[in-house]
């Protein structure tokens, strides 16, 4: 799979030659405070084999490299539900800290939510953001997401305990044909 995003970058599938270069963004302290504590620190070429032997083999797939044109810069994938929960997907990303504040970011989120509705037959794409991360909250913001919760200090990350916010966006066909139960 690849998508253009613009300016040369884009949402690929991950290759094995990916490894140094996940590892040389993703082992930023930065990086992971935002991220779930599966995303480890320090990120080791070992991480990266076993990210890339999961993402590569999985089906379908879900998980994608954000590029530049000479090398992996972050990654953007989407968490499938099943059963009566298979119509919602959760978006995640990261980016590496060099290429952050320049629209990159909100490109593939764009992007992505396009192909996950149109891929994955999603109702409703959303992602969670610490309120600590207010740059990951205006990517989303600027991709069309809307805030859809705020849950008060459900996590414990870094040694402190943020707000959790729910950024959501339905298919724009779905907003038509579905309404709420009352």
């Amino acid at each position: 799979m690849r998508l253009d995003i613009g300016d040369g970058f884009a949402i690929r599938s991950f290759t094995a030659a990916d490894a140094e270069a996940i590892v040389k963004y993703a082992d930023n302290r930065s990086v992971s405070v935002q991220l779930r504590d599966l995303f480890p620190h320090p990120y080791t070429l070992r991480d990266a084999h076993e990210w890339l032997a999961a993402a590569m083999n999985q089906e379908p797939e879900r998980n994608f490299a954000i590029a530049s044109p000479e090398e992996v810069i972050g990654g953007i994938g989407v968490g499938l539900g099943r059963g009566e929960r298979r119509i919602p997907g959760e978006v995640g990303y990261w980016l590496g800290e060099p290429f952050w504040g320049r629209g990159i970011a909100t490109r593939a989120v764009m992007a992505f939510t396009k192909y996950a509705f149109e891929t994955y037959d999603l109702v409703r794409v959303y992602a969670e953001v610490y309120s600590s991360n207010p740059a990951s909250a205006r990517v989303l913001e600027k991709a069309g997401y809307a805030l859809d919760g705020r849950f008060g200090r459900p996590i414990i990350k870094d040694g402190r305990i943020p707000d959790l916010l729910v950024y959501a966006r339905l298919r724009p066909d779905a907003a038509k044909s579905w309404t709420r139960p009352r």
